[in-house]
């Protein structure tokens, strides 16, 4: 096998066990993460990666050409990220049990029942419904999201723990910069979003699901949508439409 082919690893190893120690996470940076009880359950490490390891991690990252979210996993051939062995061992540490047991610590609750699901943002337009302020879909149990961008200098573009659905009602401003992580519990009042920024905003999103056949829905609905996104005419369609029927289509994912 070639080094580029190497490097665009595509299926994910199996998971690290429980007892296996962390390589590429901070463990104990992590660990020292205070859940916030306002305006809802969430946490904010500013470092969860060494930033030492930030280089060889960057080279291994998926590259995304386009906006929106492009799953790991793949079905019926749809899209899906490819990415190599370092960034690969970020994310079979985000999905162990190991990982796992320190976000239920952290909120206090049971996740063996709840399966991952991993998603990734490459790039924002700067275009208006971008960022809108939603919950979570409902499905989801805890959010945790990790910064892969090598710097965010930008005012926009940072997510915002919202006290309501109103984007500029915020508590806290999350950079999208390698090794900052984010997690919250997610519920009805669990509002978020960002102002729209253009540039490149590396983001992954790991998400404890409801069951096995959300895990697999998310998958799909995003691998639909990493489709249409592949084509010029359609990606430029979703692009313009409008705000409020674009809510409307994501409304039932909520």
């Amino acid at each position: 096998m070639s080094q580029a082919a190497a490097r665009r690893q595509t299926a994910p190893t199996p998971a690290a066990g429980e007892g296996a120690p962390f390589k590429y996470l901070d463990e104990a940076a992590i660990a020292r993460l205070e859940i916030k009880k306002e305006p809802y359950e969430w946490g904010h490490v500013p470092d969860c990666m060494p930033q030492s390891l930030k280089e060889k991690v960057l080279a291994d990252a998926p590259v995304i050409p386009t906006r929106g979210s492009y799953p790991i996993k793949s079905y019926f051939g749809l899209p899906r990220l490819r990415y190599g062995k370092h960034f690969d061992g970020v994310i079979q540490e985000l999905l162990s049990d190991r990982f796992r047991k320190i976000v239920e610590k952290k909120f206090n609750m049971d996740l063996r029942n709840n399966p991952p699901c991993i998603v990734m943002m490459g790039n924002t337009t700067g275009h208006y419904n971008e960022g809108y302020a939603h919950p979570d879909s409902r499905h989801k149990i805890v959010t945790v999201l990790v910064g892969f961008t090598r710097e965010w200098p930008y005012e926009k573009g940072r997510l915002r723990i919202l006290r309501s659905s109103d984007r500029d009602d915020y508590a806290f401003e999350f950079p999208p910069e390698f090794g900052a992580m984010l997690m919250f519990k997610v519920s009805d009042k669990s509002w978020h979003g960002f102002l729209p920024q253009k540039g490149p905003r590396m983001s992954l999103q790991l998400c404890y699901m409801e069951s096995d056949y959300y895990v697999r829905r998310e998958y799909f609905r995003h691998g639909v949508s990493a489709l249409a996104k592949s084509n010029p005419f359609l990606n430029k369609l979703i692009g313009i439409m409008p705000k409020n029927l674009y809510s409307l289509v994501n409304k039932g994912k909520r």
